[in-house]
C-alpha cells in the first residue's frame, strides 16, 4: 500500500530519526528539570481568590479588605440539650480559654460581653442563672451564631499568614474541641464551621488528585494498548512519552508563575489524553505495511503522513484550551494557558521523541496483532451503505436531539429554566466529609451568604451623629427584610454596649440622643480594638456594614447583592445625612456571585472563539466551508447532547462543568480531522463509497481507540472527592461516547445528504 506524504516531510523525519540518541537526552534533561519545577508549584484553590487580578470587583473588595483587614472566621457548636447548664457553660468556659491560649487564634463568646459588666472566675450556680437570662435577653446573640436552641457557639479569628500556619491551628483546635465530643457529656457532638477548616481540605484534595489519579489512568492506559498491539516495546515507548511530555507540561508552571487550583487536576489529564490519542494515531499508521525500500523510509513515511491531522488536531485541542483566556474567572484563565502550552510541548514531542524511541526500542510492525483487525473491516462493509440508506433518519434524529441539548441548556421561556448555575464553596466538597456536614447543618438556622457594604464619607465624618442615626435606619430596613438574618456595623457596636450596660439592645431615635451616641462610639474604639472592624479610624472616611443573608432566597444569582444597593439608594434618597456618602457592595460573596454570573459568558465566548478558530483551520487545510461545517456535527452533537445528560442527572454549570464546551470540541475535533483527511485521500478510488470505506480503514480504529482513552481518562475522575471533577469526568466520558457515536452514524450520513450521489471530485475543493 501506497502511503501518501510529502517528500521534503519524510526527509526531515528522516533526519529526526537518525537523531534519536541526542533528541532523547535532550527530552531526558528537561524532564528532570521539569520534574523539579513541578514539585515547587504551589496550591491556592481558595474561592476567594477566584478571579483574575484586575477584575474590578476583585480590586474593590481587595482594597476593602486593606481598610478592614481581619483573620478567616470559623465557629465551634457544642450542641447540647442544654447549652445554658451550668455544667456546659462551664465547659464552653474552660475550653474558649484553652483556645484562645493557641498562637494566632483569637476565641470569643458571649461569655466575654457578660464578664465586662461582672468579671467572675469559674463560674457558680447563681451566675449560671444569671447568664442565662443575659443570654436570652436579646436576639443578638442568636443572630450572631452564638447561641442557638440546642448548641454554644464560640466564634474564632485565625490570624494566620499561611496555609501551613493554618494548618498547624486547626490541628490545634481539633486536639482541644474533638475529645469533648468523644466523652458525650456535657456536649453530645461538636461540629466545626466556616472557610478554614473547607479551605484545608480543598488544599489537600487538590495537591493528591494528580497522584491519585495518574497511576489509576496509566494502567488502564497501559492495559488497553497492550491490548491493541499486544508489544511491551510498543507500550514501553508511549509510556515514556507520555511520562516525559506530562512532567514537561506539569513544570512549565514554575516558570510561568502558575498554581494548583480546584481545576488544575484537568491539565496532566487532558494533556495526557490527548497525546495518547495522538500517539495511538501515528503508531497505527506505522504499523501498517507500505511499499516503502527500507524500514527507515517507511518510519518516517508514516509519520510524515499523520503530520499534517494530528497537527491540526492538536492545534485545534490547543486552540480550545487558549480560549479560555478570555475568562474573568483566574483558575479557568490559568488552566487554560497552562493546558494549550502543555499540549504544544505534547505536539513537539510526538514528533520528536516519540519517533525517536520508537526506532531506539525497534517497535514491531504487525498490523494483523491488533484485535480489531478482522472484524471491523467487515464492521466498515456494513456501515458505509447503511449510513447511505438511513442518512436522513440519522441526520435528522442528530439534529433534534442536538435542539434538545440546546433547550436544556439555555431553557425554554415561560417552560424550562435554564441549566443551574453553581457557586456555593460547599459545592467544591465532599458532602460525606464531617466538615461540610456540619457547614450544611449551620446554614439551617444561621445563614452564610455575607456581602459587605462599603461607605465612603467627607474625610472625618465617619462617627457624626446625623450619619450614625441614619446608618441605623438603614441596618433596621435591611433586618425587616426576613431573607437578611443579621446586620452588623458601627451601631452594633453601640447595641451590645447599651445592652450590656442596661438590658436593652434598643438605641434612641431621637435626634438628640445621637451626639453622645457618636462619643460613646468613639471612646469605645479607643479602648476595644474588637470594635475598629467596622470604622478605619485612620481617617474616619471608610464605614462597614456587614449583610448576613440567604442569597437562594432572594432568587437570581446577584439578587442579595442588587437587594443591598437598592436599600441603600433608598437611604441615601430618604436620609440628608447619608447623600455625601458614596456606597459600594464588595466582599467574598459579591466576587463568588460575580463568578457564577461569568460562568456562563465563559463557556459561551470560549466556546464560540473555539469553534471559529477551528472551523478557519478546517477551511484553510481543506478548503470546503459547506463540507467541513458537515464534519463538526459529530462535536457538535456531543457538546450539546451533553447538557440533556446533565439535566436528566441534575448535574449544575459551575467551575469545572463549564469547561466542557471547549474541551470537547477541541478533543473530539481530532477525530473528525483524521477522518476528513484520509476521506479526502480516498477521493482517489472515484466513489463516496470508496472514501468512506479508506477513512473508516484508515482512520475509524484509531478513532474507536482514541475514544476509548479519552473516556476512561476522564471517567477516571468520577472517583474523584471533589464534586466538580468527579462531574466533569462523568459529563465529558459521555461526550466522547456520543461524539464516538455521531462520528459512525451522522457524520457519513451528512457526507452522503451532501455529495447526493456516489461519485466524488478528487480535487482539494471537493
Amino acid at each position: 500500500m501506497s502511503v501518501p506524504a510529502s517528500p521534503k516531510v519524510i526527509q526531515f523525519f528522516i533526519r529526526v530519526l537518525q537523531a534519536r540518541g541526542w533528541i532523547a537526552g535532550v527530552f531526558l534533561a528537561l524532564t528532570a528539570a521539569s520534574i523539579y519545577g513541578a514539585l515547587r508549584v504551589p496550591n491556592d484553590p481558595a474561592i476567594e481568590r477566584l478571579m483574575v487580578p484586575g477584575d474590578p470587583v476583585a480590586l474593590a473588595t481587595l482594597e476593602f479588605d486593606r481598610l478592614f483587614p481581619e483573620g478567616q472566621q470559623a465557629l465551634v457548636m457544642l450542641e447540647a440539650t442544654d447549652p445554658l447548664s451550668l455544667t456546659s457553660l462551664r465547659s464552653a468556659d474552660k475550653l474558649e480559654h484553652a483556645l484562645a491560649n493557641i498562637p494566632q487564634v483569637e476565641a470569643h463568646s458571649f461569655l466575654d460581653l457578660y464578664r465586662r459588666a461582672s468579671p467572675t472566675g469559674e463560674i457558680s450556680a447563681e451566675e449560671a442563672q444569671n447568664l442565662r437570662q443575659f443570654a436570652n435577653g436579646t436576639p443578638l446573640f442568636r443572630r450572631a451564631g452564638l447561641l442557638g436552641e440546642h448548641y454554644f457557639g464560640l466564634a474564632l479569628e485565625l490570624r494566620v499568614n499561611s496555609p501551613a500556619e493554618r494548618d498547624r491551628a486547626l490541628a490545634a483546635i481539633d486536639a482541644l474541641a474533638l475529645p469533648l465530643e468523644k466523652a458525650g457529656a456535657p456536649f453530645t457532638q461538636v461540629r466545626r464551621v466556616g472557610s478554614p477548616w473547607l479551605d484545608a481540605w480543598l488544599e489537600r484534595q487538590t495537591g493528591s488528585a494528580t497522584a491519585r489519579f495518574m497511576p489509576l489512568f496509566g494502567l488502564f492506559l497501559m492495559t488497553l494498548v497492550f491490548i491493541i498491539y499486544r508489544s511491551w516495546r510498543a507500550l514501553a515507548a508511549i509510556i515514556f512519552t507520555l511520562g516525559s511530555l506530562v512532567a514537561i507540561a506539569m513544570g512549565m508552571a514554575d516558570v510561568f508563575g502558575w498554581s494548583h487550583t480546584v481545576i488544575s487536576t484537568l491539565v496532566p489529564l487532558t494533556v495526557m489524553v490527548t497525546t495518547t490519542a495522538t500517539l495511538v494515531y501515528i503508531h497505527s499508521r506505522f504499523i501498517e505495511p507500505d511499499d516503502s525500500t527500507n524500514p527507515l523510509e517507511h518510519h518516517a513515511r508514516a509519520i510524515a503522513n499523520k503530520f499534517l491531522p494530528c497537527t491540526a488536531s492538536m492545534f485545534a485541542t490547543a486552540v480550545g484550551f487558549a480560549a479560555l483566556a478570555i475568562s474573568d474567572i483566574r483558575p479557568v484563565r490559568e488552566m487554560g494557558l497552562w493546558t494549550a502550552c502543555g499540549l504544544v510541548v505534547a505536539w513537539i514531542g510526538c514528533f520528536t521523541l516519540f519517533p525517536a524511541l520508537q526506532s531506539l526500542l525497534r517497535t514491531p510492525r504487525r498490523a494483523e496483532n491488533s484485535p480489531a483487525g478482522k472484524w471491523f473491516p467487515q464492521f466498515v462493509d456494513v456501515l458505509v451503505p447503511a449510513s447511505r440508506r438511513f442518512r436522513w433518519p440519522l441526520v435528522s434524529g442528530a439534529l433534534l436531539l442536538m435542539l434538545c441539548g440546546a433547550a436544556a441548556l439555555f431553557g425554554i421561556p415561560g417552560a424550562v429554566a435554564p441549566l443551574a448555575l453553581e457557586m456555593d464553596v460547599l459545592t467544591y466538597v465532599n458532602p460525606g466529609e464531617r466538615v461540610a456536614q456540619d457547614t450544611r447543618y449551620f446554614e439551617q438556622s444561621n445563614a452564610l451568604d455575607v456581602v459587605e457594604l462599603w461607605l465612603q464619607t467627607p474625610p472625618g465624618h465617619a462617627l457624626d451623629p446625623d450619619f450614625l442615626r441614619a446608618l441605623e435606619e438603614l441596618t433596621h430596613r435591611l433586618e425587616s427584610d426576613a431573607r437578611i438574618t443579621a446586620v452588623d456595623g458601627p451601631t452594633s457596636v453601640l447595641r451590645w454596649a447599651r445592652y450590656v450596660e442596661s438590658g436593652s439592645d434598643q438605641l434612641p431615635s431621637s435626634a438628640a440622643a445621637w451626639p453622645k451616641l457618636a462619643a460613646d462610639l468613639e471612646q469605645i474604639m479607643l479602648t476595644e480594638p474588637g470594635a475598629r472592624q467596622y470604622v478605619d479610624i485612620k481617617d474616619l472616611a471608610n464605614v462597614r456594614v456587614s449583610i448576613r443573608g440567604r442569597a437562594k432566597l432572594f432568587g437570581r444569582v446577584g439578587a442579595m447583592r442588587a437587594f443591598v444597593e437598592q436599600q441603600w439608594a433608598a437611604a441615601q434618597t430618604a436620609e440628608p445625612a447619608l447623600r455625601s456618602s458614596r456606597g459600594r457592595v464588595v466582599g467574598k460573596g459579591v466576587l463568588g456571585a460575580a463568578i457564577t454570573q461569568r460562568l456562563l459568558p465563559t463557556l459561551t465566548e470560549s466556546f464560540a472563539l473555539t469553534a471559529s478558530v477551528i472551523f478557519t483551520a478546517f477551511l484553510l487545510i481543506f478548503r470546503s466551508p459547506s463540507a467541513r461545517l458537515m464534519t463538526m456535527i459529530p462535536s457538535l452533537f456531543a457538546i450539546l447532547c451533553v447538557f440533556l445528560v446533565m439535566r436528566l442527572v441534575a448535574i449544575p454549570l459551575n467551575i469545572a462543568t463549564i469547561l466542557i464546551g471547549s474541551t470537547v470540541l477541541g478533543a473530539t475535533e481530532n477525530d473528525q480531522i483524521h477522518f476528513f483527511y484520509h476521506f479526502q485521500e480516498g477521493h482517489s478510488t472515484g466513489t463516496m463509497s470508496g472514501a468512506l470505506r479508506h477513512a473508516m480503514l484508515v482512520a475509524g480504529r484509531p478513532i474507536l481507540f482514541a475514544t476509548l482513552i479519552n473516556a476512561s481518562g476522564f471517567l477516571a475522575l468520577a472517583m474523584s472527592d471533589l464534586p466538580p471533577m468527579r462531574e466533569f469526568g462523568i459529563v465529558s466520558a459521555s461526550a466522547f461516547i456520543l461524539a464516538l457515536f455521531a462520528d459512525f452514524t451522522a457524520l457519513p450520513g451528512a457526507l452522503w445528504i451532501l455529495q447526493k450521489n456516489d461519485r466524488v471530485s478528487t480535487s482539494p475543493a471537493s
